[in-house]
Order: C-alpha cells, then sequence, then structure tokens
C-alpha cells in the first residue's frame, strides 16, 4: 500500500490537507467544515484517476515554502508545516501548488491518511517512535478505525491493479513493440461486356494478411517492420487478353501476386530532429509514408475498392518497388499547426547491386508536398515530383501510362522523364460529410533513340459521408478521370478516348474490429479506347483488425 500512496499523493492532497489538520488538533471544527467529504466519487473512480491523469504526478515537498499556494496566514499552516518537516507525508502537485480548498472523497482522504500511517511506520521501524506523539498516535489510530472499510478497499484495489500489471508485464509481446495485425478477404469479379474471350474474370475470393511490428525506442520514434501474405491477383489481365498493360481496373487491395508468398512489405524508421522535423528512411518503403495523400478515403481495407481511388500520380508515379524493393528517405517540416512541407526521394530496386538497379539505376523520384490547413475543416495541398522511369512507363500502375508511339518507336525510349504537378483539397463540410479532390498534370519526355512528348491529365472528386446510420459506417461515392494523355508531341500519340472512373461502396461496422464493404467501380473507355468497353468490378470485403 506505500507505493500506492507514494505515486499518487499528488491526487489526495485535499485529504492531506483534512489529514494533518485532525492530527495536529488544530482547529477541528473548522478543520471538519474544510475536509467535507464528496461522497459520489467512488474506490473505482479513484483508481481510474490513478490511471488516466497522468499530470497529477506527486512532487515531495520537504519544506512548506515549496508550496506556492500555501501562506502562514492560513488557517491550517501550522498543521501543514508539522506533516511535511515531522513526517514528511506531504506532495503537491507538480505546478508546486497544494489546492487545499479542493473537495475530497472519503476514499482520497483515506488515501491521504494510509500516505501518513505509512510514514509513521517507517519512522517506528528505523527506531525512532521517540519522534512520535502519543496525541498524534491516538489521533491516527481514531482515523483508521473511521476510515477501515475504505483504507480496506483501497488496499484491495491496489493488490488487484499490482496482480495486473504483474501480469501483463510477465506476458507481454515486448517492452518496446507492440503487434498490430489486419487481414482482408474479399468476393471480388469483373466484366467489360466487349465480348469472349476476354470479357470478364473468375468470381475470386482472396485474402490479404498483414502483421505489423511497431516498435519505439524513445516514445517519439517509430521502426515499422511489416509482414505480409496475400494471394489477391491483378484481375486487369483477364480482360485484355491475358497481358498487365490496362490497369484501371485492378483494385485496391491486392498484391499483385497469387501464390500466397510471405514477404517483408514495409521496413522503415521514422524519428524526429529537433521539435519540428521528422526524418523517414526505408530501404522498404512507400511514398505515401511521406508525401501525405490528403484522401481520406485512402485506405485500402476499409475505404476505396479501386486502386485508382487511393493515391495521385504524384505518389503513383516510379512508386514501383521492383524485385529488390522501393527505398525511401525524406523529411518533413511542420512550420506551424497549420503549415507543412514534405519531402522524399524514392529509387526502385534499390538492393539490385547490378543492372537497372541501386539507389540511382532504376526509377527515381524526387518528390515534395506543401500542405497548407487555413482552417480546422479544410486542408489544401501542393505537391511537385520530377521523375525517371525506365522503358515506355510512367511506373504508376494507372490505365495507359506509357507514351502513345509505334512499336518501332516504342523500342527506342529508354525511359521517361517526367514533371507532375498536383493540387489537393479535403473540405470537411460536416461532421459527416467531406468533399476531396486532387487534379494532376504530368509532363513527359523520352530519353533514348526516339524522341516523344507527351502530357498526362488526371484527376478525381470523392462526396464521403460517415455514421450516417451507425457509429463507423462510411459511404462514399468517387468519379474522376484515369490518365489521359493529351498535347502529344514529337512521333507520340494521343489517347482515343477519355477514360472514366465511378465508384461507390459502404462500409458496415460489424465490431470494434470487423468491417464489412460492399461495393463497386465503373472504368468507362478503359485503356482509352470504347473499344474495350466499360469494366464494371464487384467486390465485398470484409476486413478484420486486432
Amino acid at each position: 500500500m506505500s507505493n500506492f500512496s507514494k505515486k499518487n499523493c499528488g491526487l489526495v492532497i485535499s485529504a492531506a490537507v483534512a489529514a494533518s489538520a485532525l492530527i495536529a488538533g488544530a482547529a477541528n471544527a473548522q478543520a471538519s467544515k474544510e475536509s467535507e467529504v464528496v461522497r459520489s466519487v467512488g474506490a473505482d473512480t479513484l483508481v481510474e484517476q490513478v490511471q488516466l491523469r497522468p499530470s497529477a504526478v506527486a512532487q515531495n515537498v520537504t519544506s512548506v515554502s515549496q508550496l506556492s499556494d500555501v501562506r502562514p496566514t492560513d488557517w491550517a499552516f501550522t498543521a501543514l508545516q508539522s506533516l511535511v518537516e515531522r513526517y514528511g507525508c506531504i506532495a503537491g502537485y507538480p505546478d508546486r501548488t497544494f489546492r487545499g480548498k479542493q473537495a475530497t472523497s472519503r476514499y482520497e482522504f483515506a488515501a491521504g491518511l494510509n500516505a501518513c500511517l505509512d510514514k509513521i511506520n517507517e519512522i517506528i521501524s528505523a527506531g525512532l517512535a521517540d519522534k512520535v506523539s502519543k496525541e498524534d498516535l491516538a489521533t491516527l489510530q481514531k482515523l483508521q478505525e473511521e476510515f477501515a472499510a475504505e483504507l480496506a478497499t483501497l488496499r484491495g484495489r491496489v493488490d488487484a491493479l499490482d496482480a495486473k500489471v504483474a501480469k501483463l508485464e510477465a506476458q507481454q509481446f515486448s517492452t518496446t513493440t507492440k503487434l498490430r495485425g489486419e487481414a482482408v478477404m474479399a468476393l471480388a469479379g469483373a466484366t467489360d461486356g466487349v465480348g469472349a474471350p476476354f470479357d470478364k474474370t473468375n468470381t475470386i475470393f482472396s485474402y490479404r494478411v498483414r502483421l505489423n511490428l511497431d516498435t519505439s525506442f524513445t516514445g517519439k520514434d517509430l521502426l515499422r517492420t511489416r509482414l505480409q501474405a496475400s494471394n489477391t491477383p491483378n484481375i486487369g489481365p483477364s480482360l485484355n487478353n491475358g497481358t498487365n498493360s490496362w490497369n484501371a481496373n485492378r483494385l485496391s487491395f491486392e498484391s499483385g501476386r497469387s501464390d500466397n508468398s510471405f514477404e517483408v512489405n514495409r521496413l522503415y524508421y521514422r524519428f524526429p530532429i529537433g521539435e519540428s522535423i521528422t526524418a523517414y528512411i526505408a530501404p522498404i518503403g512507400a511514398p505515401e509514408d511521406v508525401i501525405s495523400p490528403l484522401n481520406p478515403l485512402e485506405s485500402d481495407s476499409q475505404a476505396t475498392i479501386s486502386r485508382f481511388g487511393k493515391y495521385s500520380p504524384l505518389i503513383r508515379i516510379a512508386s514501383g518497388g521492383g524485385a529488390s524493393g522501393l527505398a525511401i528517405a525524406g523529411l518533413k517540416f511542420k512550420f506551424s499547426d497549420k503549415v507543412d512541407l514534405e519531402l522524399a526521394y524514392t529509387a526502385s530496386n534499390a538492393g539490385s547491386a547490378t543492372g537497372q538497379g541501386g539507389l540511382s539505376g532504376g526509377d527515381t523520384k524526387i518528390a515534395a508536398q506543401f500542405v497548407f490547413k487555413p482552417a480546422d475543416v479544410l486542408t489544401l495541398g501542393v505537391g511537385y515530383a520530377n521523375a525517371y522511369t525506365v522503358g515506355n512507363s510512367l511506373g504508376s500502375g494507372l490505365n495507359v501510362d506509357s507514351i502513345g508511339a509505334s512499336a518501332a518507336n516504342a523500342a527506342g525510349i529508354s525511359g521517361i522523364r517526367s514533371n507532375t504537378v498536383v493540387g489537393s483539397l479535403v473540405w470537411d463540410i460536416t461532421k459527416k460529410f467531406t468533399f476531396n479532390t486532387w487534379g494532376a498534370w504530368t509532363f513527359a519526355d523520352t530519353t533514348g533513340a526516339t524522341t516523344a512528348s507527351t502530357t498526362f491529365t488526371s484527376w478525381m472528386a470523392a462526396l464521403s459521408g460517415k455514421d450516417l446510420f451507425t457509429e463507423g459506417d462510411l459511404a462514399a461515392i468517387m468519379f474522376g478521370q484515369p490518365l489521359l494523355r493529351t498535347n502529344v508531341g514529337g512521333v507520340a500519340q494521343g489517347s482515343a478516348n477519355t477514360p472514366y472512373h465511378l465508384e461507390a461502396l459502404y462500409r458496415f461496422r460489424v465490431s470494434k474490429n470487423i468491417s464489412i464493404t460492399p461495393g463497386v467501380f465503373f472504368v468507362f473507355n478503359q485503356n482509352s479506347s470504347s473499344a474495350n468497353g466499360t469494366a464494371t468490378v464487384g467486390v465485398i470485403r470484409t476486413t478484420f483488425s486486432f
């Protein structure tokens, strides 16, 4: 019980004032008035306060002069001085105040009394019984009898807490690491209605499991190790003669592989530099860990069901990891509560010692985003990315992201240098409804024997509502344009038709840890051609979080 009183004396200082007055025998009537109990607070409440009020950590004092709000003219000053200097069983709040006029409950009074009992027991055990007056001992005995029930209850509660803490310490996974998991199971199928043999997919039942090991060494840093296994494929080839050139109908939660491979999907370390800078370094990372998506529907397990619905080209371009993963270095500057600057450098296949890999031999990108929050309900973002991607592709996995050229001309393209500008907006219309949008322009030029240039445009707008019928539910509708080739130059060819994307979903929260999201999205003029029909993709996704 002594540990309880030492740690939490700051919570019960009002009780200590009353105890001090009674023990010293000073101004008994007035002390009774000042220590009038608030009986509505029970032992359970006190224990909750002990656990949840870190600001009330006790500060031991050796002199009553250390308590800034105690004056020699106070009626209990002498009694308080006696307890501080003779018994040392008084503590103040962290700001060195005593707050003696606060009301107190019987349980708080009992805890303050117990603090003095412990101190006096220590004095007697040390062979200094003569330091304790008989009058004080007699008063303490009466108080013990008066508050016997409260003292017993407190001891029982604290003993139970001690047992729980010991059990948690013995069974915890790690003192520095937390384990978080997520499992996605989904039914999905697609069709474009063009005709056999490549006009529809099988109805698939697939999964993705992730385990995040989040480690913090200082309480402000984060080392994340993500383990993943999945069999959710890219369903695009099923609608296009078996090739991978169509990306507009891909699922948000796909892993791109169907072999149940177990892999390290993320490994990064994030840490503060001073008060306003956060650094990020990852041998296996993702741009969105540094560059904020500014999309309330970006979650691939709880929100959007399509790949297009997650991120803008600012994040998507040059984001493929290659054989050895995407390495990232980043910085976030927080200039104020309203202004942030985010910087990132990415390199695909960074772990490869030969060929198109390493830190500069494969796809690379330098990205920056300025985030401005002029009001609590409004967030604006302006981003820029300079990228180089190997071959005739932007490496985005979004619709058609190649320079349009004949087969002969495409063979002469060794890479694409691109500059992308993106503007984003998130507006919380009400507490339930949010509107968000982004627009992107990508200016691309080829490298190699073939000279060509293209401007790509893309945009998306969405309206979402949360907690519409029950807490945790989410409804959303999205409409946008996937990447479209315009303003071509050299031997480049423009897009035949403009593609559009329409998506709707509703997430039902079954429990705190389980949600079910049925949804559907349509891709009109997929692959930027009306001849390819309209893809219809239906999904029922169930997500388990633990």
